[in-house]
């Protein structure tokens, strides 16, 4: 009786708990593969910079620089959205250029500075 009243509660607290929503607008946390937006891809892309700033992978003269370039491009498993930063006062001259890249449904797959 004691695993019946259990399982019973541990089924209407599930099924009364608020169902978790990502949405293009206030997350970069995309479901399925449906493209998303140019502008969904280059916000995402913000964040991300923003978070490389953050964790100090990136130096901070990043955190204002917006994207230069954005295209499409042939990736190893498809169609891939390839964002270029290019950041002139980047201390280190051979990092001055920064390469982000995203499935066409949202998701992030990289970031570096050979745009490979």
């Amino acid at each position: 009786m004691k695993s019946f009243i259990i399982a019973a509660s541990l089924l209407s607290t599930l099924a009364f708990a608020p169902q978790a929503q990502a949405g293009e607008g206030g997350s970069c946390h995309f479901h399925g593969n449906k493209p998303v937006s140019e502008a969904a891809v280059i916000d995402c892309a913000n964040q991300r910079r923003d978070s490389l700033v953050k964790s100090g992978k990136l130096e901070n003269s990043w955190s204002k620089v917006q994207h230069s370039k954005m295209e499409q491009i042939d990736g190893s498993k498809g169609k891939e959205w390839k964002l270029t930063y290019q950041n002139a006062a980047a201390t280190d001259k051979a990092k001055q250029n920064l390469y982000m890249f995203y499935a066409l449904a949202g998701h992030f797959i990289a970031a570096n500075h050979t745009g490979k």
